[in-house]
Parts: C-alpha cells; structure tokens; sequence
C-alpha cells in the first residue's frame, strides 16, 4: 500500500477521497506532509474523509507521528498520520492482521445490581442534639 501524500496546493477534497476509497478497500492509510501548509490541508482532507467514512459506517482513528524521508539526498523531517478503524467499531474479523492484533478486547459491562423496589424513601440517621419534637410556644 502507498503512502497518501499531500501537499500545501493539494486540493482537499481529492485527497479525502483517496483516504476514504484507500480506508475501504484496506482498513488501514498512511498520509504523509511536509511542512505547515501540507500539514494543514492533510488534517482537513482528513475530518472530510471521517465524515464520508462515516457515512459507510466506519468510525477512524488517527495517530499521527515525525518521521525521516530522503528528498533528492536530503533528509526532511515529515509528519505521517497513520488511519485505522477505531476499536470496537468493526469486526476484528474484518480488520488487517496488524491492526486486530492491536485492539484488545473489551469485556461487556457487568450487569447492574439488583435494587430493591421500596415505596419509602430511605430513612435518615438522627444527628447528634437534634429531636423531633417542634418547639411549644
């Protein structure tokens, strides 16, 4: 699978297309910027491509990180941001091997405790130096 590159003048909207038609087919993108205008427009191709997954009924999550990349023999610092299928919204059965290795399974909430029905609100302990007994004139 290719890394998604963008790039400052990419136009948002292509770019979420190519996250969501990549997330679909593989449950799993990579999207590469360098530098603050790139960066931008991949964070905004990126809530786009949330918002179509959505509609298709997959919920993402992103993790982004700094990473290395040579360009024409020079080393550039990029910020790669990696998108999965947010746990517990897909089978792990449906989901690439490294990602469902990853996603622990989440146990069923316990049952509620049985409450006992009571008609009478609880009774509340005296304090100390008080009575029940209402003042006489």
């Amino acid at each position: 699978m290719d890394i998604i590159k963008v790039k400052a003048n990419s136009r948002t909207a292509a770019v979420a297309g190519a996250i969501a038609g990549v997330m679909r087919e593989h449950k799993h993108a990579e999207v590469q910027a360098i530098g603050a205008g790139a960066v931008n427009q991949a964070v905004k191709a990126l809530v786009l491509a949330k918002g179509y997954l959505a509609e298709d009924g997959m919920t993402v999550s992103f993790t982004a990180e700094f990473v290395d990349v040579n360009i024409e023999d020079k080393v550039r610092t990029a910020i790669k941001i990696i998108v999965d299928i947010k746990a517990g919204t897909t089978s792990p059965v449906d989901m690439p091997k490294h990602v469902s290795e990853h996603i622990s399974v989440i146990a069923a909430p316990a049952p509620a405790a049985a409450v006992p029905e009571t008609t009478e609100p609880p009774s509340m302990p005296e304090m100390p130096g008080t009575s029940e007994t209402t003042p006489s004139d």
